[in-house]
């Protein structure tokens, strides 16, 4: 990426949508703009965990507001994610079919453990490097994440189905405050938070850090009383559950720094806060400056530079885990790039680069679930991807992953549904054909070998010589032709007589 070039994150939280923009430099992103506005989509899930009309609405309308000043960006360069909310609500795929036309760029539901991640490499890209033990706690709207890590490196992160507007709506109906009301509040973020102590100890950690929401609008109202700044203390904490409880009502509360838009949200905030520094022992906690978007944008550096992708990571880890063939799924995979790359010849899309890089990764996970049965690989394999919570990935890269390695081999009307996305074809094609002529388990000739796309079908096209030299190759390549003749795009075999 060259020095200059502007990129942008947007976060879809459960109570706030943001836009950062930043430029490019040195390695470093430095701040351009930054948009925030009160959506707090987290309210508006109803007792089927449906969004709203409303609630749906004031998202449309703000990420409208945000695709505008996006307008002219590459698409490579700006990266979207929505959180809990979105990870709940049963009719997001209305929301999202709306949401990605109104941003103009696709919007990716991240898992909870990968947005945990993703904050904590904002808050260590905003640090100082050292090599401090760091527990980082965020408290959205409807899930808390705790990361340990240190340096650039998350070791352990969760999300936790708690948050400031979940639990100001249980606990704290039309703002009443009480002391009833905030005991049982934090009795029940520690039973969910409870599984926490075991990875996040006392022992485990140096410093705690708290990034965002919560935990920066607390840390406002305590330096406009006297705290040091950008500390959040247990004293503090105790000084502020009693400031509520005076005010015995949201509407009621009047407190320097508090922002109008957190003051529906502090009491569940406070609350799920105090049973965090009860719970993991925290003396004090300092307030970090990175966040989930800023972490969005490190990532999308990562992802431009390919060799720091962590996706590749997660892909080798994953590999390693169910004991695939390596060298086999290497082969696959650089057959499976290079017919890709014959199709895509004339192509010269923004995205070509990324296609190809998913198409490797299916090709060195295709035998993922081997370890669970041969027959039926493909189906466990596909199972696997679609469950698992994998650094890096957005549920729906997971998700495509998935399905091009369930359908790598068998019949193709199991995948009738992902027969319309042209890119998907392309790159199930050239995997199908990679496995068929690696099926020997050695490096295949494919000297004069060549894949294109002519009109309305695919085309393979074989020198002179070659069906006789690899008779079982020809076989399975024509048995290959048969099954594509019953989909929208059939397969040809030329040469091969």
């Amino acid at each position: 990426m060259q020095n200059g070039t502007l990129v942008a994150a947007v976060d879809l939280g459960s109570n706030s949508f943001r836009l950062e923009i930043g430029r490019f430099n040195h390695g470093q992103v430095q701040r351009v703009e930054y948009l925030k506005e009160t959506v707090r989509q987290g309210g508006g899930l109803d007792e089927s965990r449906n969004l709203t009309p409303e609630a749906m609405q004031r998202g449309w309308e703000c990420l409208s507001r945000f695709g505008e000043r996006l307008a002219g960006f590459r698409r490579a360069h700006v990266r979207a994610v929505a959180t809990q909310t979105l990870r709940e609500a049963r009719n997001r795929d209305v929301f999202l079919a709306q949401a990605n036309k109104a941003l103009g760029f696709p919007i990716d539901v991240i898992s909870g453990r990968e947005e945990a991640r993703l904050i904590y490499q904002g808050v260590a890209h905003l640090l100082p490097q050292s090599d401090e033990r760091r527990l980082v706690v965020d408290i959205g709207g409807r899930s808390t994440e705790l990361i340990l890590g240190c340096r650039f490196d998350a070791q352990v992160t969760e999300s936790y189905r708690v948050g400031s507007v979940a639990w100001s709506m249980r606990y704290f109906p039309h703002g009443q405050f009480s002391e009833a009301a905030f005991q049982a509040a934090e009795i029940a973020a520690k039973a969910v938070l409870d599984e926490a102590l075991g990875d996040y100890s006392r022992n485990r950690w140096d410093v705690a850090y708290g990034s965002s929401g919560t935990i920066g609008a607390v840390a406002d109202v305590l330096v406009q009383h006297g705290a040091p700044p950008g500390l959040v203390t247990r004293e503090g904490l105790d000084w502020l559950h009693a400031e509520l409880l005076a005010a015995r009502n949201a509407d009621r509360v009047r407190l320097d720094g508090l922002k109008e838009d957190r003051r529906p949200v502090i009491g569940g905030g406070v609350s799920v806060l105090r049973a965090v520094f009860d719970l993991l022992e925290i003396d004090e906690m300092r307030a970090a400056e990175g966040a989930l978007r800023h972490g969005l944008l490190y990532d999308l550096l990562d992802r431009e530079q390919g060799e720091t992708d962590v996706r590749s990571a997660t892909v080798q880890r994953l590999a390693s885990t169910f004991r695939t063939d390596a060298a086999q799924s290497e082969r696959v995979s650089a057959v499976a790039r290079m017919l890709f790359a014959q199709l895509q010849a004339s192509d010269d899309g923004n995205d070509l680069e990324a296609h190809q890089r998913t198409l490797g990764w299916a090709a060195q996970l295709h035998e993922i679930g081997s370890a669970i049965s041969h027959s039926d690989g493909h189906k466990h394999g596909a199972y696997i991807l679609d469950n698992c919570d994998a650094a890096g990935f957005a549920q729906p890269e997971l998700h495509r992953l998935a399905r091009l390695v369930f359908g790598h081999r068998g019949k193709l009307r199991k995948l009738e549904g992902e027969l319309d996305d042209e890119s998907f074809v392309h790159q199930l094609v050239c995997l199908r054909l990679a496995v068929i002529l690696c099926h020997a388990r050695r490096t295949p000739d494919t000297e004069g070998l060549e894949l294109a796309h002519r009109g309305d079908q695919f085309v393979v096209t074989v020198r002179p010589g070659w069906s006789a030299e690899y008779p079982q190759s020809a076989h399975l390549l024509r048995e290959e032709v048969l099954a594509w003749q019953k989909t929208a795009w059939p397969l040809s075999l030329e040469g091969a007589s």
